[in-house]
């Protein structure tokens, strides 16, 4: 049986379990009528997981790498918007916060996984 090279990956399982609950974060924001909010929070955090995978299938762990910084970069619009919900009370300080610390700690994930594509190049 075949598999893709990014379903073997961790940070692409995270990306994608991270997702799921900010997914559930976008969902309710439809519920409140916050659509603008929620179609940039699905962009972004869709954006995370699509470039790890995409960046997978490149032919240099250099392009891999670049895909892997859009990865991060899109880690960082999410954290932005989570900011920005809390600052605006729709999410509590706490959700925040756990979503802060766990987005932190993939952050760093992304940029040693991407340094240790790099090494040797």
């Amino acid at each position: 049986m075949s598999s893709f090279r990014f379903e073997s990956l961790e940070i692409w399982k995270l990306a994608v379990s991270i997702s799921d609950k900010l997914f559930d974060v976008a969902d309710s924001l439809r519920e409140m009528k916050r659509y603008k909010f929620a179609d940039q929070l699905d962009s972004a955090v869709l954006s995370i997981s699509n470039n790890i995978a995409e960046g997978s299938g490149s032919f240099s762990d250099k392009d891999f790498a670049n895909f892997l910084n859009i990865s991060r970069r899109s880690l960082f619009e999410c954290a932005n918007i989570i900011a920005i919900l809390q600052m605006r009370n729709i999410i509590s300080n706490e959700e925040k916060e756990q979503f802060f610390t766990e987005l932190d700690k993939f952050s760093r994930m992304i940029t040693n996984f991407r340094k240790t594509l790099l090494k040797g190049k």
